[in-house]
């Protein structure tokens, strides 16, 4: 005989109704579909995971989730004004684009627009959630055991091979 999983714990993989509100509007949901992710693994917000963490499949609750626990506290060191002629003449300079920056380390960021001044641009690294207080109303629709490539991944979507490696994730896919 098999046991059914019917909570949330790590190494399942989880069905997740929720709708999330911030400054009293909603701004996210799962829509008709449950959001599926792996619990214990890092694809969602940590405090919303913790949160979610010993429910039963059918179970609801409110979750508020402050900035520490979700995309941090909102830095104003992370907005930047570069000049107009540091973006491609195809780009279209609009408030609220979306790209991604370069940063002198290599890393690559994401970035969006938030003013344009004459022959600035200013742009804001920070998540457009940085700073405020989450608030989901999170229901458990379905609850199973993870298959092994997807501990093995640690995310869902199959086998390591999704990762653009040849020689196996060793759990370091991302």
């Amino acid at each position: 005989m098999d046991l059914i999983q019917t909570n949330v714990a790590e190494g399942t993989v989880v069905s997740l109704d929720y709708t999330l509100t911030v400054d009293n509007e909603v701004i996210d949901s799962s829509g008709a579909k449950p959001l599926e992710y792996l619990q214990g693994h890092h694809n969602i917000i940590p405090g919303l995971e913790r949160a979610l963490t010993g429910m039963q499949v059918g179970e609801a609750r409110d979750v508020e989730v402050a900035p520490a626990d979700a995309y941090g506290e909102y830095d104003p060191d992370a907005v930047y004004v570069l000049p107009k002629s540091q973006f491609p003449p195809s780009f279209n300079l609009e408030i609220g684009a979306a790209l991604r920056v370069r940063a002198d380390d290599g890393h690559v960021l994401s970035a969006r627009i938030v003013h344009i001044d004459g022959d600035n641009v200013k742009i804001d690294l920070n998540h457009p959630l940085a700073g405020k207080t989450l608030h989901f109303r999170a229901s458990i629709a379905a609850v199973r055991p993870a298959t092994e490539d997807e501990l093995a991944a640690g995310r869902l979507g199959g086998s390591c091979s999704n990762c653009g490696t040849s020689d196996g994730c060793s759990g370091s896919c991302s």
